[in-house]
């Protein structure tokens, strides 16, 4: 059984390179291990597939080469994908912060994939094969063969889009990184990203908030390699989520602090503000002002502090505000690739052509989508590379 190309993987990533390739003559196999394709696109989303983000750019990306992404990003844009969309006629619809989603189930992106892949023009052909248990991969006399389910399927090229080992109960596995080791590139350690928090020690004590939910800013990381959040943070019986800490885990390193302002819109100095415009107020019933019920009353109960602001001490004011704006949790954990919404880091990008995805020191070989060490921010981002970096492989399949 030979093609122009064989994909491994059956996801966003790998099933838009087949339809592209497709689309340009090429005949190309996909092959996917689980019984039915882009089982990740189902869930995301809550069902509802938020396919892209239309503020997408390098700047949501982390790699240990930040400018990796930059000419993949630059020439499939998300108005690009959006037309396609749009050319299918699902409806959508935008969420905040640029979130693209569909207003019908994510299947509607599934399908549209395999349509897609049905387009191919010029002799190409893209054949879909789920099931597969790919059991060997080897390149001899520059071609490739793949053996799967006791059969043999050979290419001139190969395409790496097996994603990573975030959701293992979705069939999710590092194979992309044993493969990538047997061509001899090198992986940068692969981590969750995107996952909530685990808490233990002191921190334990907010495991008695598990539900609420209040709007913070949540920083993680040290300078260049830092960032923060201004989104919805989530208490949980086992530590923190919500978007805001979820996208923060994308910077953290075990043994470093989580810092959360609770009072994204007062100034350190609030607390003394308020106590000049009304010290009658008591301290508790302010937090009420801002945050959850159940929220304001641990952190007064936490700071140590109750009562009318004229009964408390400009010192003791001044410091509570400054730690309103900078509590820091030290998170023991996270939950692992089993809550995990994705992999950062992975295949290196040193090893590869920014522009088609190919190896540099295996010619014929590509990597593609979330095996790459190129991992986005919640909203859509991840989805987006899948899209950009599928379509510059295809372009040279």
């Amino acid at each position: 059984m030979s093609y122009d190309a064989i994909i491994l993987g059956g996801g966003a990533a790998g099933l838009f390179c087949a339809a592209q390739a497709a689309q340009r003559g090429r005949r190309v196999a996909v092959l996917e291990k689980a019984d039915k394709v882009g089982r990740k696109i189902l869930i995301s989303g809550g069902g509802r597939c938020n396919f892209t983000n239309i503020g997408a750019g390098p700047q949501h990306y982390l790699s240990a080469n930040p400018h990796f992404a930059k000419s993949a990003l630059s020439r499939y844009r998300p108005r690009d994908f959006l037309a396609l969309v749009e050319a299918h006629g699902i409806a959508w619809h935008e969420k905040t912060l640029g979130q693209l989603f569909c207003d019908g189930p994510s299947k509607q992106i599934v399908d549209m994939l395999m349509a897609e892949c049905g387009a191919a023009k010029d002799g190409g052909a893209a054949e879909i094969m789920t099931g597969q248990d790919v059991t060997e991969v080897v390149q001899d006399g520059g071609r490739f063969a793949v053996m799967a389910n006791g059969r043999a399927l050979t290419a001139d090229r190969l395409v790496i889009a097996t994603g990573g080992p975030s959701i293992p109960k979705m069939g999710a596995s590092d194979f992309a990184y044993t493969l990538a080791r047997r061509f001899g590139l090198k992986i940068v350690q692969p981590r969750p990203a995107l996952v909530p928090f685990t808490l233990g020690g002191e921190d334990v004590l907010f495991r008695e908030l598990s539900g609420v939910s209040a709007e913070v800013v949540a920083s993680a990381g040290k300078g260049k390699t830092g960032a923060s959040f201004r989104e919805a943070a989530l208490l949980t019986h086992r530590g923190l989520s919500g978007p805001a800490m979820l996208q923060a885990s994308s910077y953290w390193q075990h043994g470093e602090p989580v810092a959360v302002d609770f009072f994204p819109d007062e100034r350190a100095d609030w607390l003394l503000e308020r106590k000049q415009q009304a010290s009658q107020t008591d301290i508790a019933a302010l937090f009420r002002e801002h945050l959850p019920e159940r929220l304001a009353r641990v952190l007064a109960e936490r700071l140590g502090l109750s009562g009318p602001l004229q009964g408390l001490s400009d010192k003791a004011l001044r410091q509570a505000g400054e730690r309103l704006k900078r509590w820091q949790f030290m998170p023991n954990g996270t939950e692992g690739y089993a809550k995990a919404e994705v992999t950062a880091g992975g295949i290196s990008t040193g090893e590869l052509s920014s522009r088609t995805m190919e190896a540099k020191s295996v010619p014929g070989l590509y990597a593609i989508g979330e095996a790459v060490d190129v991992t986005g921010w919640l909203g859509g981002y991840n989805f987006q590379w899948a899209w950009a970096s599928a379509w510059a492989a295809a372009q040279d399949l």
